[in-house]
């Protein structure tokens, strides 16, 4: 991979996960699609992201020349969600990753995150990493339930600009790692600090499923980024994403 990452400024877009499929043509790998204002700002399966215009980071990371197997996509998840804790680190923020990939602060959200893959084959030909972080907005007129931004946390405003230098700094140190030949050492490492890094990772929790709510602890992640638990009468419960709720 090359290390320049070419950042393309925008004021107002709908999605920049959408603009940046658009002109993918046009867009060199590792560049950079950020926007001052989202209108149809996209999570995961669905879900809006809101965001105060000029406030917050919303951005889009483009990389074609993934060689990674279909099977083993949740490694960009996973590095993607543990580049942001380590920044949001930097800050004196103790964030933990809410599988598969919000970044929490406590109880509260300050980072989403919405990875599109584009599959060639059995492999992934690109990847379209959007990431939206909470940064100065101090009032959400949304319906979200618990947004956190880094300058309530810390009381203090943030320079955003200096904020996304570090994450693409760190984001291409993992994702150079997993195109290394020796991928699966990587991933494991990758999977180990994952695991380290989860929410609610010790302890009984409750949770929600098709059949109600129950309370389980935390057993792992697997490779293929199912969800495992174990609940009060130690029966282990695998999950795919949506499959399952945590109750906060």
């Amino acid at each position: 991979m090359e290390s320049k990452t070419d950042i393309i400024w925008l004021e107002r877009v709908d999605s920049t996960n959408d603009e940046a499929r658009r002109h993918i043509s046009e867009i060199d790998n590792l560049s950079v699609v950020s926007a001052l204002e989202q209108t149809k700002g996209r999570g995961q399966h669905g879900n809006t992201w809101l965001s105060m215009p000029g406030e917050n980071l919303t951005f889009s990371l483009i990389v074609k020349d993934f060689r990674i197997k279909a099977n083993e996509q949740s490694a960009i998840s996973q590095a993607t969600a543990l580049s942001l804790t380590k920044i949001l680190g930097r800050y004196g923020i103790e964030a933990r990753i809410k599988w598969p990939n919000d970044i929490y602060w406590k109880d509260k959200k300050i980072c989403g995150i919405l990875i599109e893959n584009d599959l060639s084959g059995h492999h992934i030909r690109r990847s379209i990493a959007g990431i939206g972080i909470n940064i100065n907005q101090e009032v959400f007129n949304s319906d979200a339930p618990n947004p956190v931004s880094l300058k309530q946390i810390t009381g203090k405003e943030h320079d955003r600009y200096e904020i996304l230098a570090h994450i693409l700094r760190r984001v291409q140190i993992y994702y150079n790692s997993l195109q290394m030949e020796d991928f699966a050492v990587y991933s494991d490492e990758i999977s180990t600090r994952y695991a380290r890094s989860l929410f609610r990772r010790r302890g009984l929790h409750p949770y929600e499923d098709a059949n109600g709510k129950f309370l389980a602890r935390l057993l792992r992640v697997e490779q293929d980024g199912r969800f495992v638990l174990e609940d009060e009468g130690g029966s282990e419960r695998e999950y795919l994403f949506k499959e399952v709720q945590y109750i906060l």
